[in-house]
């Protein structure tokens, strides 16, 4: 088949991109690199089969002879989103239309990729994709969750209205190599500053949890649901749940490093506890994550090493 992945140089997108690859299909990688790296996915330019495309989703593409679309695109990180607050709105929302759009006139089937950031602060525990979630929408991160609510919307109109083939997932905490160095996420926050002998910068008193999911593992839940019959949401994250202090501290170890923990005042609306119940992935999909935290961060310290 010939894919189209928006975002396609993103830590999810690149990894994406390669999987897809392996398994013998056409990439379209389309990216403008506002905060992703070109290097993510120079590697695949040798291949056959791989084409990247520069170009904003905000604006109209158009490509005729597409099987499937993966809608990536956006950044990520708060300290990414919260610098352009008003872009991350526009690529939610224009980017999910645009996506649509093609999808709808090629009748095609499309994934968007949401994100746990759509139960905002949960005061349910774990959290089902039955939640209606409790964000804060006129805070500095709701240009993020919020844009990620309304093309939810979006997806669920255009199935309504025109029976556009839809696929909607919700990211929760993935890391992994190609994950940008200086995106500020924690788990590439802790890993460099543990490399690099500095203090661990830790936002509040470490208490804070989230559920960490290696990009394999995220990537090969994608196609599972991109190839189902199921339109979603569907939670796609490791259960696994670990304190921001406890993910320090296990960096400490496998890293070697005498980095020491600072405590830090915390961001508002940061999400106190995150947890995803991925029973429906398990029941619709057949999927749940196989890598461990420990695992997992072996590898993605190997690929920071020559970055620190």
């Amino acid at each position: 088949m010939k894919i189209l992945v928006t975002g396609g140089a993103g830590l999810i997108g690149s990894n994406l991109c390669k999987r897809l690859l392996d398994h013998g299909d056409q990439v379209i990688c389309l990216d403008n690199f506002s905060t992703s790296r070109r290097e993510n996915v120079e590697p695949l330019l040798k291949r056959e089969g791989f084409k990247l495309v520069e170009h904003d989703v905000t604006q109209v593409y158009n490509f005729l002879e597409v099987d499937q679309i993966y809608n990536l695109a956006c950044p990520a990180s708060p300290v990414h989103y919260q610098k352009t607050p008003v872009e991350t709105v526009r690529t939610c929302v224009q980017g999910a239309i645009n996506a649509l759009e093609l999808a709808k006139k090629l009748n095609i089937p499309v994934l968007q990729a949401s994100t746990s950031e759509v139960y905002g602060d949960p005061e349910v525990h774990p959290q089902p994709e039955t939640y209606t979630g409790n964000v804060n929408q006129i805070g500095p991160r709701a240009c993020y969750d919020e844009g990620k609510r309304c093309a939810e919307t979006l997806f669920f109109d255009y199935h309504r209205e025109w029976g556009v083939k839809i696929k909607v997932v919700r990211i929760f905490n993935t890391y992994g190599p190609n994950n940008a160095p200086d995106d500020g996420r924690v788990v590439s926050n802790f890993i460099l500053q543990a490399l690099r002998g500095e203090s661990i910068t830790m936002q509040g008193d470490g208490s804070k949890t989230r559920a960490f999911c290696y990009v394999d593992d995220l990537v090969e839940g994608l196609i599972k649901m991109m190839n189902s019959t199921e339109i979603g949401p569907i939670n796609l994250g490791n259960p696994g749940e670990f304190t921001m202090q406890e993910l320090a501290e296990l960096i400490i170890e496998l890293t070697g490093s005498k980095s020491k923990i600072v405590n830090e005042d915390n961001r508002p609306d940061d999400p106190k506890i995150r947890r995803p119940d991925i029973s429906l992935a398990k029941e619709k999909l057949g999927w749940e994550p196989t890598i461990a935290l420990r695992e997992g961060l072996q590898k993605t310290i190997e690929y920071f090493k020559p970055l620190a």
